[in-house]
């Protein structure tokens, strides 16, 4: 039996004709009867997450995976206000998350009655879209209330996608289940954008003539760049791809443009006079400070949505179209011709760069205790996910993964890595390992993802601790600050035994080099899950091996 609210019933029918099958739920009153619908439509799963921080987060973990707009469902009051970091990680990565409130009738805002704030457009601007559903009192209002549930659900997906919300105010009585069956809803049906297709021949037919030519892809999802990859590859004979392992969903080393531009900042032969961006964000300030140097080039930015966006400071040129269009046009228009000496070049330059990366042995750190985890990974020929942590640690994921890695890099915020990580490890736990590398602050920040009844063993925490925030240390100038350590790094003497004793995790650790080893052996010999690693290394060590990595491949190529 359903929810007797009507425009419940009415969002709920809506939420099975869009194939809508995954919903996140947090507790309380006034969102019961839309959580009793949820969980009594047999076409939805539902996971129960206490925490809206971590369940806005988990969300999106499920959305990666699953590759479909996820809701996550809170009640009314300041839950609501607790998805908005995972709402804004979400807008910035196009992830299609489906966010219903419960709210109080209008009448009772302002008037001090409990759990009243205004929620209407509450998550703006970082949605796609926001309505406030009405409880229908007539067939004029029960259109309304389709058409407005419609516009948010189409907008979720629409052009690349992207948050919504959905708020419900519910008067009482809330908890009468008298309803049989759903309504049958009218769905309205909305064709997909083309991209700029014309254009976009135009500009590979006049990248493909350019005498340096460059293509930079930002953050972009798996199923995405993967459909993309094929052709990417077909190009590196006659232009400069450069990519990090957040747009890279082969089983391949990194590309280390880093470390090139690490000893190569100042040298225009390594401009390009013909740059084309696309996808999300880039991990690299190297790379974006390099770019930024280039002065009276082309460059175009490649979007789905035909937005403006000017990172490099250059832009010349905005086209509506995917990645998968271009490169498969831009291959077409590469076919026979003769390599080119500006890809040649670069390609030499990343060929020595990867190579030093490759036989470089840090000292113990946090820089080794990455590279060791993936060399294990690859010895246990696992094919798990890699979820990686902000800051220093997705800069060392960048040059030792050889998988993709999820990152929230949309925002590039410190909150919800651990939970995007149980989010997509509970979405696939049937059939793949998930990994996630995260660094100290993240991690306690964010604990709260691990408080959750739908773990599994498929989940392997690496937990990188050096009392602190460790790049904090790698920003010259900031060493000068004497309040560097306690109030700008928060530094601290916490560790995650206690966590995982109180939620049933393997617990493992290594202060010094033999006990890495015998920790990671563990680690991936364990038949038992989830676990955790806790690294314990110094926050000033470990910017300097950073450090001496930088300057010794510098050292190495401009003897």
């Amino acid at each position: 039996m359903y929810s007797n609210k009507e425009n419940v019933n009415i969002l709920t029918s809506l939420l099975v004709e869009f194939g809508i099958s995954k919903a996140v739920v947090c507790p309380g009153s006034r969102n019961s009867p839309i959580v009793h619908n949820l969980c009594e439509c047999k076409e939805i799963d539902c996971f129960s997450i206490t925490d809206e921080r971590s369940a806005g987060f988990f969300a999106i973990g499920v959305a990666l995976s699953e590759h479909e707009p996820v809701v996550v469902c809170v009640t009314s009051g300041s839950a609501l206000l607790n998805l908005a970091p995972a709402v804004a990680e979400a807008y910035y990565q196009n992830i299609p998350l489906v966010v219903v409130s419960a709210d109080r009738p209008r009448q009772w805002i302002g008037q001090q009655d409990g759990q009243t704030i205004e929620q209407v457009n509450a998550l703006c601007p970082n949605v796609r879209k926001s309505v406030n559903i009405p409880e229908p009192n007539s067939e004029e209002e029960r259109w309304y209330c389709n058409r407005l549930v419609n516009e948010a659900l189409l907008a979720s997906t629409h052009y690349e996608g992207g948050p919504v919300h959905i708020n419900v105010p519910l008067s009482e009585p809330l908890f009468e289940y008298t309803v049989k069956k759903l309504p049958k809803e009218r769905r309205i049906s909305h064709s997909l954008p083309e991209g700029d297709l014309i254009s976009m021949a135009d500009i590979a037919a006049e990248f493909a003539k350019a005498k340096k030519p460059m293509l930079v892809i930002g953050q972009v999802s798996a199923d995405e760049i993967g459909e993309a990859i094929g052709q990417i590859g077909r190009l590196n004979e006659h232009t400069v791809v450069l990519y990090e392992k957040l747009a890279d969903d082969s089983i391949s080393p990194a590309l280390h443009f880093d470390e090139v531009l690490s000893a190569f900042a100042d040298d225009d032969g390594l401009r390009p006079d013909f740059l084309v961006y696309t996808g999300g964000t880039i991990v690299s300030k190297r790379l974006k400070k390099f770019l930024r140097g280039c002065r009276d080039i082309r460059s175009v930015w490649l979007d789905k949505r035909g937005e403006v966006c000017d990172t490099f400071m250059n832009l010349t040129d905005v086209v509506q179209g995917s990645i998968g269009d271009f490169a498969e046009m831009l291959a077409d228009e590469m076919q026979g011709k003769q390599p080119n000496a500006f890809a040649k070049r670069w390609k030499k330059e990343l060929a020595l760069a990867a190579q030093y990366a490759e036989e470089y042995q840090p000292d113990y750190s946090q820089m080794l205790a990455v590279k060791r985890f993936h060399e294990w990974l690859q010895k246990s020929d696992s094919d798990g996910e890699m979820v990686y942590g902000n800051s220093s640690v997705v800069r060392l994921g960048n040059i030792y993964s050889d998988q993709y890695i999820y990152v929230n890099r949309g925002v590039n915020g410190i909150e919800g890595t651990l939970s995007v990580a149980v989010g997509l490890s509970v979405a696939r736990k049937d059939y793949e390992d998930v990994y996630c590398v995260v660094g100290d602050l993240s991690f306690f920040y964010d604990q709260n993802a691990l408080w959750n009844k739908n773990l599994d063993a498929n989940l392997g925490i690496l937990l990188l601790n050096n009392g602190g925030g460790g790049l904090f240390r790698q920003l010259p100038g900031l060493e000068k600050s004497p309040y560097l350590d306690e109030f700008v790094g928060a530094s601290h003497d916490a560790t995650a035994e206690g966590i995982c004793a109180e939620n049933d995790i393997v617990y493992l650790s290594a202060h010094n080099t033999v006990e890495l080893e015998r920790g990671l052996e563990a680690f991936f010999s364990s038949e038992e899950g989830p676990i955790l690693l806790e690294v314990f290394t110094d926050a000033e060590f470990d910017a300097k091996v950073i450090k001496d990595y930088y300057e010794g491949y510098k050292k190495k190529v401009m003897k």
